[in-house]
């Protein structure tokens, strides 16, 4: 699935079975409440906290997906073309770092 067709799916999807979208504030606020859940389970997973029993069976890659989605929502509410904005951002990243990484003493 590409993530013009990603936003796509999410869009018809909204307008079927989720009637409409949530208002974009609100949809920001799930999204960093997504994201904290992410981070909940990495945390567990790579880090030192250990699991509580309502974490053990969640999945990297559903929380993962949730992120997306909601990003997703937010994109097609405000207009942005995702994969021309990541196209954009590659070739903002391609011309700032192009030495910064291979410069940094810390990553050798």
């Amino acid at each position: 699935m590409t993530i013009e067709n990603a936003q796509l799916r999410v869009d018809e999807w909204i307008k079927t079975v989720g009637v409409r979208y949530f208002n974009e504030l609100t949809n920001l606020g799930i999204l960093m409440e997504e994201v904290g859940e992410l981070s909940r389970l990495m945390v567990r997973t790579y880090g030192e906290q250990s699991f509580k029993a309502s974490d053990k069976y969640r999945e990297l890659g559903d929380e993962m997906a949730d992120v997306l989605w909601v990003l997703l929502c937010l994109a097609n509410q405000t207009g942005v073309n995702l994969t021309e904005a990541l196209q954009k951002n590659f070739e903002k990243k391609n011309i700032r770092d192009i030495d910064r990484h291979k410069n940094n003493e810390k990553l050798h």
